[in-house]
């Protein structure tokens, strides 16, 4: 019987192969209003006047506050393991970021 209720409970996730590769960004911009939080996740290269927005994800207030949560006890993980990750000072980008608004 136990075992049956954790087969219920188990979330079975498939990846697909295009999405499987991943995206690199290195900037994200985060805008949020009542009820969602949307992050841009962009790349940037160095000495291009232009960039674009490569993926976004939407998400509610709470699951934004769970990946918050997440993300930091991770990059905890990652530096008990493998030191300090510097975090070097960034030149401010100026953005012209397409119409603005809340959703």
């Amino acid at each position: 019987m136990a075992e049956e209720k954790k087969k219920e409970n188990q979330l079975n996730i498939e990846l697909d192969e295009s999405i499987a590769d991943g995206t690199y960004a290195n900037l994200a911009i985060i805008n949020h209003s009542v009820s969602e939080f949307v992050v841009d996740f962009v790349n940037v290269m160095p000495g291009t006047p232009k960039a674009k927005v490569k993926s976004r994800i939407i998400l509610t207030p709470q699951h934004a506050k769970r990946l918050m949560k997440a993300l930091a006890e991770n990059v905890n993980r990652f530096e008990k393991a493998h030191g300090e990750i510097k975090d070097y000072e960034q030149p401010p980008i100026p953005m012209n970021f397409g119409p603005t608004g809340q959703a």
